[in-house]
């Protein structure tokens, strides 16, 4: 075993990022700090290391988290969302084993517009179900959640890598999906687990209409992208049915209208920006 050391910033890591998790381990008594997951590791940043204070060594330990534990993962979770590095289940791109095609370079601009759409799409699933998690009341939906956010984790990391291999960029305005989608989790799970179920599986069933929207507009020659949307739509609906079979209740039609519109702006606005 290692003696506790304060975290080291490595190399092209964020500078926001360093001084805001040093903060965090200076001012918790017991010493937690997270070690830098890759994108293909397995375990998600609730693994915890822990520094106990007996000789100052490290213990894998598990106990249960507070709010104030969950507060500090949430800062991490956000910041490896938004500047990169979340933690993916490690399943395979599904574009791996697609045929790359020489794309005309309005095909490759619009490829690019829609895959900057749902990797905006994903920064923003990825804040609700932060959101949900924080404020959840039962530890089985807090779970769920975080299962659900995992996979997600994935679609943002192919969306990011194909958007690399359009020689394009995610969007400007990410930061701003994930806070205002964080905000909208975390009311969601103060509404009660039922409701923020069946928030989540609304969600997805509008998340899965939007992926069909983006296969029908895709080039039928651009097999890389419409195997990753392929694969985000057949996830999101398996999170949908999995969310009402867990208790999730139909939301009202005035709010399933209201999540529509707003989900319209991000969409159209990310596609540019």
């Amino acid at each position: 075993m290692q003696s506790c050391q304060p975290r080291r910033l490595l190399a092209g890591e964020p500078l926001l990022r360093h001084w805001i998790l040093q903060a965090v381990k200076t001012l918790r008594s017991a010493g937690v700090h997270w070690p830098r997951f890759g994108s293909s590791h397995p375990l998600d940043p609730l693994q915890w290391s822990f520094c106990h204070k007996t000789g100052g060594m490290n213990k894998m330990g598990v106990r249960a988290l507070s709010l104030m534990d969950r507060l500090v993962i949430g800062v991490d979770r956000g910041l490896r969302t938004v500047l990169g590095g979340a933690a993916t289940t490690g399943r395979p791109n599904p574009a791996a084993t697609a045929d790359e095609t020489q794309l005309t370079e309005f095909e490759r601009r619009h490829s690019a517009g829609l895959m900057r759409v749902n990797h905006a799409g994903e920064v923003a699933a990825q804040a609700l179900y932060h959101g949900q998690a924080l404020t959840a009341r039962r530890e089985d939906v807090r779970e769920k959640l975080d299962q659900a956010a995992r996979e997600e984790n994935d679609h943002l990391a192919w969306c990011e890598q194909r958007l690399r291999e359009l020689e394009s960029r995610n969007s400007y305005l990410d930061p701003l999906w994930y806070l205002g989608s964080l905000a909208i989790g975390a009311a969601a799970g103060l509404a009660g687990d039922k409701w923020s179920l069946g928030f989540l599986a609304e969600t997805e069933r509008q998340v899965v209409v939007h992926l069909d929207g983006h296969l029908a507009r895709l080039s039928k020659r651009d097999h890389k992208s419409r195997a990753i949307v392929e694969q985000m739509r057949e996830d999101e609906g398996r999170h949908a049915t999995t969310a009402m079979r867990a208790g999730g209740a139909p939301l009202p039609a005035p709010v399933r209208k209201l999540m529509g519109a707003t989900s319209q702006v991000m969409t159209t606005t990310a596609y540019w920006i």
